[in-house]
This record gives C-alpha cells, structure tokens and sequence, in this order.
C-alpha cells in the first residue's frame, strides 16, 4: 500500500527569476523580509535590466535546467530609456525561437513588478509555478543554444 511516507514527491519546476536591481529585486526582498512564502525552487538573480541579456541567455537556463524563467522588469519605468520595449521585442522573437524548437513559449515570461509589489510578485511566481508544473518538466536535451 503506497502512503504519504512511500509515494514519491511531486517534482517541482525550477524557475529562474530575473529581478531589476532597482525595482522587481527590492520587491522580492520585501517578500523575503515579511517571510512571505513562494516556491522553494526559485532562484532569484538581481540584474541592471534585463535587456541586457541575448536570447541565447533564457535558452541557456532552459537547456542548464531551469523548467522556466520568470523576467520581472522595471516596465515603462525602467531608468534607462526605451530598455523595456528592446525586451518586449527580444521576448517576442524568443517566443518564435521556443515554438520553432518545439519548446512551449509559457516556459518565459516577462511581467512588470514595482519595489513595493509584493502581491504581484508572489501572485506571479505562483502562476509561473503552476503553468510550468501543467506542462511538465523540459528535456534539455531538446534545447538547442545558438552559438
């Protein structure tokens, strides 16, 4: 008989989130400081922008086995001009890449969170965690890095 002790464990998906260092990341370390939960594979990395970041970067985590990556940006309030429009645009083309490999598009996602955010961000987190947990794990292996 398979009880709670003996079943095996749900999996849960491996979500890279890309903070703003002037925004999304003090919201998140609010969220942090009020010991307010999310998911525990959650890997948080505080950044300029991300705009910074090639398209080859979100197919690098995917591939190293990250199930998704969460982008939290600044928005249209980005300090630094005209960012959030280049990340919409590079978002956009990396959604063609994904579909193109067979890869679901959902595995990236790009949302604007503020420093005092931190409904947004755990609202945010938990629906990431739970679309990547209804399509299941990504076979790096199917994941091709442009060089």
């Amino acid at each position: 008989m398979e009880t709670a002790t003996t079943r095996p464990a749900a999996r849960r998906p491996h979500i890279l989130l890309l903070t703003t260092a002037d925004s999304s990341y003090p919201g998140a370390d609010t969220v942090g400081q009020m010991h307010l939960g999310y998911p525990t594979c959650t890997s948080i990395v505080r950044i300029p922008d991300p705009v910074m970041l090639p398209e080859r970067f979100y197919l690098y985590a995917l591939r190293r086995g990250f199930d998704g990556v969460l982008v939290m940006s600044s928005g249209a309030e980005s300090p630094f001009q005209g960012t959030y429009e280049k990340l919409a645009a590079r978002l956009d083309g990396l959604t063609g890449t994904l579909k193109a490999q067979g890869i679901d598009y959902r595995r990236v996602k790009l949302c604007s969170i503020c420093t005092v955010c931190t409904a947004a961000f755990l609202r945010e987190v938990k629906r990431m965690s739970e679309v990547l947990a209804e399509i299941g794990p990504i076979d790096p292996d199917t994941v091709t890095v442009p060089d």
